[in-house]
């Protein structure tokens, strides 16, 4: 079969989707250049053609993953509604039992990103971009007096830095958490920095 002929830009996204793909299922430490050429039948030089080496092929695809999860996120928190419910609309979809997909990938990201500076770099900023996000719309909540928030930052980052350790332990530990209970567990936590009942959240 005669391959289509892309566009460079097509042609990274190709790349970069199939290396997030072969991420999720190798790890970023075994995952090699040969791995996402053959899962698209294309030859080692294309790749290499478009990213020089490994490292910055694995940085580029977490930077891809982390824009398509941020869009989303942009999304949520973007709707006409009140602040309550955007925010836990989020947290569902972020948590571990939500329809977010790709805690493995990000797992390893955090891991291989303590060895490599690229990596780390991509990790941080979205790190830094989500809890931005957060922050806007918590403070937007605090001004339309929904909820009180002492400060929105460290909300945010108390939040998902829990709901970070939640995915963890049940990305690795299969069956040790019920999705039932963490789901609670996510709703509760977003409760508790909203000053709210977990109830309040069902309204």
């Amino acid at each position: 079969m005669t391959r289509v002929r892309l566009s460079v830009a097509e042609r990274r996204v190709e790349l970069l989707t199939a290396t997030v793909e072969q991420i999720e299922v190798r790890g970023v430490a075994a995952v090699r250049i040969a791995d996402v050429a053959a899962a698209l039948g294309v030859s080692n030089a294309l790749v290499l053609y478009h990213f020089s080496t490994k490292d910055e092929l694995v940085a580029a695809a977490f930077a891809h993953a982390a824009e398509g999860d941020l869009a989303h996120l942009h999304k949520l928190l973007g709707r006409r509604t009140s602040a309550v419910r955007r925010l836990r609309a989020a947290v569902r979809w972020y948590a571990p039992t939500g329809p977010a997909k790709g805690w493995r990938l990000w797992i390893e990201g955090w891991a291989s990103a303590l060895r490599e500076p690229a990596l780390r770099s991509v990790t941080r900023d979205l790190d830094r971009r989500w809890k931005a996000v957060l922050a806007e719309v918590l403070a937007e909540g605090v001004a339309a007096g929904e909820f009180a928030c002492a400060d929105p930052g460290a909300s945010a980052l108390r939040l998902t830095a829990f709901l970070d350790g939640l995915a963890v332990q049940v990305t690795a530990y299969p069956g040790s958490v019920s999705r039932a209970r963490a789901r609670a567990w996510a709703d509760e936590a977003l409760a508790r920095e909203l000053g709210l009942s977990p109830d309040a959240l069902k309204s």
